[in-house]
């Protein structure tokens, strides 16, 4: 998947980006609405946020916030 404008599969630098992402927007919906544009979606479970691919809903990872 792309984060900041290159492809990449490592986790640490699609967290990065979904994070600076996250800066950007006023709520989270905003920011989940903006990160499918992506690619990636966002679903919230009780650790944080499930990340998966738009595509094949593929879960590459969680974020604990």
């Amino acid at each position: 998947m792309f984060a900041e404008n290159k492809l990449t599969e490592d986790f640490g630098d699609i967290r990065n980006f979904l994070l600076s992402e996250r800066e950007k927007t006023l709520s989270e919906a905003e920011w989940r609405f903006r990160m499918r544009g992506y690619g990636y979606n966002l679903k919230r479970v009780d650790t944080g946020y499930e990340v998966a691919r738009m595509t094949t809903q593929q879960v590459i990872g969680t974020l604990d916030l």
